[in-house]
């Protein structure tokens, strides 16, 4: 089994941008959020940090972190 690596880190003497740091999402019950595959829904649950439940009207889906592919509306 192979172990995961550690990130590598960005020296100040690189001629290269530092890696960009992805922002935190942050959702709330009553939250009207759009998602790539999903659609229009309606965060339903917080689990915080971990996963959103999310109503998207013919069903819901729990959506785990870092939520790369929802947007709140």
């Amino acid at each position: 089994m192979k172990k995961a690596s550690a990130p590598r880190r960005h020296l100040p003497t690189s001629p290269f941008d530092a890696p960009v740091v992805p922002t935190a999402k942050n959702f709330a019950p009553g939250d009207r959020v759009t998602h790539d595959r999903y659609g229009l829904g309606t965060i339903v649950a917080a689990e915080d940090g971990i996963a959103m439940l999310v109503d998207f009207g013919s069903r819901q889906v729990r959506i785990t972190a870092p939520y790369d592919h929802m947007e709140k509306l």
